[in-house]
C-alpha cells in the first residue's frame, strides 16, 4: 500500500497539519500534487468548492458535502473559490464501515459540526482544545454513523477510456455550453450516435444526457464559487433559461444556486 506522500502546496495556501487530520486554506485555483495515504480520509469544504481527482473519475465537493477517499487511492485536490478545506483521517476500524471506493456524501448538520470540531485550531500538544483521545474517538464514531445514514451523492464524473469518448469529453469540458447532439459529436470523432450512446452506458454507467448534465453542474459549482451569478452561470453552462438550470442544479445539489451561493461563507 502506498505510504503518505507530502503534497506540494500551491503558493498562497496556508496549512495546519497534525497526525489525525488538518486544515488547508486555499486560494482559488490552488491545487495539491498527486498523493496517496496509508489511511483513508474525509475531506470537507467548510467554504468554497473542492474537486477530488483520481485516474478514474472526478468528484465535486461543494460546501454541503463530504468526500471520502480510501487508503491507497492516488488523488489530488483543487480549490475553486477561496476554499477552507478540512481533513479527517479515519482509523482502519472505522474506515471499514464506509465504502472501499471514493464517494461523496451529504453533510448533515451534525456531521458538519463534528467535522468542524475535529479540525479546529490545535493547542500546543497537537490535541483539539477540550478533546482528549476518548472524546475524539466518540466524535469519529458519531461522524461515521452520520455518513452511513447519508445517501451517496451523484457528484462524480467518470473518466472515459475510449479515445472517441475522450474526444467528446474534452470538447464539452472546454465549452460546457456546446449544445451539439450526440450524432453531431459523433461525426467529429468518427463514431455513430448509437456507438457513442452504448459507450457512455458501458464505460461510464450513465446516458450521454446524464453525463453532460453532470459535467455542466460541475462547471456551474465552480463558476458559482468564483462569484458568478445564477443567470450568467446558466448561460455559460448551456441552459437557455435560468429556470431550467435552477431545476437541474437543485435536483443534483439539493438546493438552489442562489441559496448555495449564500451558504458559501467560510466556517470558523
Amino acid at each position: 500500500m502506498p505510504m503518505d506522500r507530502q503534497p506540494r502546496r500551491s503558493a498562497g495556501a496556508t496549512s495546519q497539519v497534525w497526525p489525525s487530520g488538518g486544515r488547508h486554506l486555499w486560494p482559488s485555483g490552488g491545487a495539491s500534487a498527486e498523493q496517496s495515504h496509508a489511511r483513508g480520509h474525509l475531506v470537507y469544504a467548510a467554504g468554497g468548492v473542492l474537486t477530488v481527482h483520481t485516474e478514474h473519475a472526478t468528484w465535486i465537493v461543494p460546501a454541503n458535502r463530504v468526500a471520502w477517499t480510501p487508503a491507497g487511492f492516488t488523488h489530488r485536490h483543487r480549490a475553486h473559490g477561496e476554499t477552507d478545506m478540512r481533513i479527517v483521517f479515519l482509523p482502519p476500524s472505522l474506515a471499514r464501515l464506509v465504502p472501499d471506493r471514493p464517494a461523496v456524501f451529504q453533510a448533515s448538520g451534525l456531521a458538519r459540526e463534528v467535522l468542524l470540531a475535529l479540525t479546529r485550531p490545535r493547542d500546543h500538544d497537537g490535541a483539539a482544545p477540550g478533546h482528549n483521545r476518548s472524546a475524539r474517538t466518540r466524535l469519529l464514531r458519531v461522524l461515521v454513523d452520520e455518513l452511513r445514514e447519508a445517501p451517496e451523492q451523484p457528484l462524480h464524473l467518470p473518466e472515459p477510456r475510449d479515445d472517441r469518448l475522450r474526444a467528446v469529453a474534452r470538447r464539452l469540458s472546454e465549452n460546457p455550453a456546446d449544445n451539439a447532439t450526440l450524432a453531431e459529436l459523433g461525426r467529429t470523432v468518427g463514431a455513430g450516435a448509437r456507438t457513442l450512446s452504448r459507450l457512455f452506458r458501458d464505460e461510464l454507467g450513465m446516458t450521454f444526457y446524464e453525463w453532460r448534465t453532470q459535467l455542466r453542474i460541475h462547471h456551474a459549482l465552480v463558476l458559482l464559487a468564483d462569484g458568478h451569478d445564477t443567470v450568467r452561470t446558466a448561460h455559460a453552462c448551456g441552459w437557455a433559461n435560468p429556470s431550467g438550470f435552477i431545476a437541474a442544479f437543485t435536483a443534483v445539489v439539493g438546493t438552489t444556486p442562489g441559496r448555495y451561493r449564500a451558504a458559501r461563507l467560510p466556517a470558523t
